[in-house]
């Protein structure tokens, strides 16, 4: 019979728990799902903080998952503005950016002059110059965009460089850049012109010069430039020296306008030059276009979908296309390998977007840009480094130049997902174009046959980023979208965690609460049968005991009696310090013939179960419970 009630409690629970119909006597209704944040009728404000945070863990996990959170961050970041951690990096970066100069010796002007050799070049260099740079002059606007100047300086690095005060032969550029122009127009001027040179500069009058690297670069007099300085127009007029870098040391006269970042797929191109939304070099598009980076950023390959970017150098005179090609990983980080389509110095035959370079001449063979708008109108062609990539007949008429795709292209490694450049270098090459002037027999100019002489090439560029951006790149591309679902996925387990420990810890609970005042509730009707014994006969069973059990309302003996069919009789436990008897002398008693012969099974197990021990945990499981008076009336 007991086995099937307290069998029946653990029913009870689960049917309270979940909200079953009650199967025993007693379950009077269902307990709903707050007991997960109720304790003792009471809310337990520790529990339900506990909840509400696995709760709300739980739903960022499952948002988190779903949202680009960690793209949000890295592309505020990423974009420009005061205080970014991309723009410390682009207002002054900190990199090592080398520029490096290989210059074209010709080992026989006089056999090339008056013998008709073939020129013979000598490549001598690297000349290696640091280049500090930072943006000056910032001003951001509220359409998306900075404005900002270069300041450059240039600094010899001895350790890294061929001797630079060695005297090297290199074409006159002055002198041929004049005679090219005779053919158009009156002989016996020029003639004059170079006569007067011939007496008065006697070394200045020459097809070719002898100088060191460092005034090819920055610059040495020239009586040509100086006349030109003086009396070409204001905003056409050149520098007052000949230097190929003579105008790249300090701040630059360049204003430039890039888009900051607010729409990534134009982040890092320019909008404006000097004012121009287009190169004023070129009439017509797609020469003078000028969307295109100026080296610090590229549109994130990530959002754009496109395999292409523009870079744009003011020494290019135009912007320069660079082709996705493959997947590559530099230090660690991954990247993608860009380098110039074939078809950037096509001839305008094959690649009719080059035509537009020819302006009023004949449009160059395979290999060459036209730049002598942004040289003074002199006669300046681009190439790649030795003629790399170029119609072969530019080749022939020289000796020395040995194309090699490995240190002749250009090329550049960029992060896809946030269009920095971890490596780059431009490599480029200057050119001379020079016409035969049969008129001017000076000095045997007019043997100087028409050709595109090389006079150096140049290499700039990074080869690596700083430690603390590269630090920077490698958590937002390699790290980030590792930790971001573990993150994501931690949470919504940790929530459900919390979550299943609370409700695990609260059923106990509710279980081993309601099973105590079932079994209580199964004592006291043991008790009651036998209660009268107890208050009767305790002191037949016990006359020697100290210990005795007596009636609550022991004041009233005689509704006492009237009322024992009615209500239940509680005992209290009166105890007389100065005595104890243990618990087999009183379970020797009660096991007695007395005993079996009075009481049912049932009533003699709960007898000799029932000690001083039972009695007092009733009382205090009726404190811990708080049981109304009107329960046991």
């Amino acid at each position: 019979m007991g086995h099937k009630q307290y069998l029946a409690v653990g029913q009870s629970a689960r049917n309270r728990l979940f909200g079953l119909t009650p199967r025993i006597s007693g379950d009077k209704g269902t307990v709903p799902l707050n007991m997960l944040i109720s304790q003792q009728g009471k809310i337990n404000h520790g529990r339900l903080a506990v909840i509400m945070f696995s709760i709300c863990t739980v739903v960022l996990g499952i948002i988190l998952s779903f949202v680009p959170w960690l793209d949000y961050i890295i592309f505020r970041e990423l974009r420009l503005w005061n205080g970014s951690l991309s723009y410390s990096y682009w207002q002054k970066p900190g990199v090592v950016r080398l520029t490096k100069v290989y210059i074209f010796n010709v080992t026989n002007p006089q056999g090339f002059i008056e013998h008709g050799e073939k020129p013979k070049l000598a490549e001598v260099g690297p000349f290696v110059y640091r280049e500090d740079m930072e943006k000056v002059n910032i001003k951001f606007h509220d359409n998306d965009t900075v404005t900002f100047q270069h300041n450059k300086i240039l600094r010899f690095v001895p350790e890294m460089s061929v001797d630079k005060t060695q005297k090297l032969v290199v074409p006159n550029i002055p002198l041929l850049t004049v005679t090219s122009f005779s053919p158009n127009l009156a002989g016996f001027v020029f003639n004059l012109l170079v006569t007067g040179l011939a007496f008065t500069y006697k070394d200045r009058a020459k097809p070719f010069v002898q100088i060191t690297a460092e005034e090819l670069v920055f610059g040495y007099n020239d009586p040509l430039v100086t006349l030109a300085h003086y009396f070409y127009p204001k905003g056409k007029r050149p520098n007052s020296q000949m230097g190929l870098f003579l105008a790249r040391n300090g701040t630059l006269d360049e204003v430039s306008t890039i888009y900051s970042g607010e729409k990534m797929e134009r982040f890092g191109y320019l909008d404006k030059v000097n004012g121009l939304d287009h190169l004023p070099h070129w009439r017509d598009k797609p020469c003078n276009n000028i969307r295109a980076s100026e080296g610090s950023f590229f549109p994130p390959r990530s959002v754009t979908k496109s395999d292409t970017v523009y870079v744009y150098d003011k020494d290019l005179c135009r912007i320069m296309p660079l082709q996705y090609r493959k997947d590559i990983y530099k230090d660690g980080i991954k990247a993608g390998l860009y380098t110039p389509p074939s078809s950037t110095f096509e001839c305008a035959d094959v690649n009719p977007d080059n035509k537009c370079y020819c302006e009023g001449e004949e449009c160059p063979p395979r290999g060459l840009q036209n730049i002598s708008p942004c040289q003074y109108n002199a006669p300046v062609y681009l190439s790649y480094p030795h003629f790399f990539d170029a119609d072969p007949s530019l080749l022939k008429p020289f000796e020395g130049l040995k194309p090699d795709k490995k240190r002749h292209e250009t090329y550049f490694y960029i992060q896809d997902k946030l269009g920095v450049p971890l490596e780059g270098f431009v490599r480029v090459q200057m050119n001379l174009k020079v016409n035969q002037a049969p008129n001017i027999k000076v000095n045997n100019i007019h043997k100087f046959p028409d050709m595109m002489f090389p006079v150096m090439w140049v290499e700039e560029g990074i080869h690596e980023v700083t430690t603390s951006i590269w630090r920077w790149i490698f958590l937002a591309t390699t790290v980030g979208p590792i930790i971001a679902p573990v993150i994501s996925y931690s949470m919504i387990a940790l929530g459900l965690s919390i979550l299943i420990t609370v409700f695990v810890k609260a059923y106990k609970n509710f279980v081993i609460g309601q099973n105590s005042i079932e079994i209580m509730e199964l004592g006291r009707e043991t008790i009651r049968r036998g209660s009268t014994l107890i208050i009767h006969g305790s002191h037949k069973l016990l006359p020697n005991r100290d210990n005795l059990y007596m009636p609550l309302n022991e004041s009233n003996t005689s509704s006492t009696h009237s009322s024992r069919e009615e209500k239940l009789q509680e005992l209290t436990f009166v105890s007389r310090s100065e005595k104890s008897q243990s618990l087999d002398e009183l379970k020797g008693i009660v096991r007695s013939d007395f005993v079996k012969t009075n009481f049912s099974n049932t009533e003699r197990e709960s007898l000799i179960r029932s000690d001083n021990t039972f009695i007092l945990s009733e009382h205090r499981r009726c404190r811990v419970f708080k049981m109304p008076d009107s329960y046991f009336s």
